[in-house]
Parts: C-alpha cells; sequence; structure tokens
C-alpha cells in the first residue's frame, strides 16, 4: 500500500468520528457526544503528530526551537527596553541637569556681572558726573555769592573807613 493513500484514509476516518460525535451529541445527549468527540481530537492529534514525526523527524524540534526564540527575544527585548530606557534616562537626566545647571550658572553669572557692571558703571558714572557738576556749580555760585557779598559788606566798610580817613584829613 502507498503511505500517502493510508494517511489520507486515515484522515478521511478521523473526520468521520468527529462528525458521528456531532451526531451523538443530538441523538444520545450532549454529555456522551461531548466525551466521544474530545476523545477523537485527543487521538487525532497524537496522529498528527505521528506523522509529522515520521516524515519530518526535526519538525517537533524545529517548532520548539522556533517558540522558544519567540519567546526569549519578546521577553528579552521587552526587558532590555524598559531597562536601558530607565538607565539612560537616569544617567541623561543627571548628567545634563548637571551640565546645564553648571553651564547656565557660569555663562549667565558671567553675562550679568559684565552687564550689570556696564550699566551701573555707566549709569553711576553718569550720575556723579551729573549730580557733581550741579553741586560743585551750585556751591561755586553760593561761595561766589557769599564771597561777593562779603567784598561788598568790606567794600562798603573799607570805603566808609576810606572816606573817614578822607575826612579826617
Amino acid at each position: 500500500m502507498n503511505p500517502n493513500r493510508v494517511d489520507s484514509l486515515i484522515d478521511l476516518t478521523y473526520g468521520l468520528l468527529i462528525a458521528v460525535s456531532v451526531g451523538l451529541i443530538v441523538i444520545a445527549g450532549t454529555a456522551v457526544g461531548l466525551a466521544f468527540g474530545f476523545g477523537v481530537l485527543v487521538s487525532y492529534v497524537l496522529h498528527v503528530v505521528w506523522k509529522m514525526a515520521r516524515f519530518d523527524p526535526n519538525w517537533m524540534t524545529t517548532a520548539v526551537k522556533e517558540t522558544v526564540e519567540e519567546t526569549v527575544n519578546e521577553t528579552v527585548g521587552e526587558t532590555v527596553d524598559e531597562t536601558v530606557e530607565e538607565t539612560v534616562e537616569k544617567t541623561v537626566e543627571e548628567q545634563v541637569g548637571e551640565t546645564v545647571e553648571r553651564t547656565v550658572d557660569e555663562k549667565v553669572g558671567e553675562t550679568i556681572e559684565e552687564t550689570v557692571g556696564e550699566t551701573v558703571e555707566k549709569t553711576v558714572g553718569e550720575t556723579v558726573e551729573k549730580t557733581v557738576e550741579e553741586k560743585v556749580g551750585e556751591t561755586m555760585e553760593t561761595t561766589l555769592e557769599e564771597q561777593r557779598a562779603a567784598e561788598s559788606a568790606n567794600g562798603e566798610t573799607g570805603e566808609a573807613a576810606e572816606d573817614g580817613e578822607t575826612e579826617d584829613r
């Protein structure tokens, strides 16, 4: 007999047994039909495994290997992704935070010192210069007025004294 014909007849027989189990569910009751149907399905699975092992002895090893590879890749991939993401996030956050803080402190400090220094110097210089000019101007005017007043007073007293001297002469 040809092995392919035998396999086809076996497959057909299992198909008929599944149909009989459906009939038993309808006629004899659910419990009996389900029990028979599960028995047929389990034996059919065993037949398929036997057939695959006969035609391709490495199929089970290959199937298990592929399943394990997929599971390991997914599990390890997810775990590695999460771990790397957390580690990189923490490291980058710490290092970038410190570097940015240090750089900002330095640059902002220097810029503020320069800008404030120049602005204060300029403003204070201008303000002091104006104030000094005004105060010196006012003080000089006041002093000059006082000196003129004093000289005028001295001049009148001096003239009077001179007048008195001339009158005495």
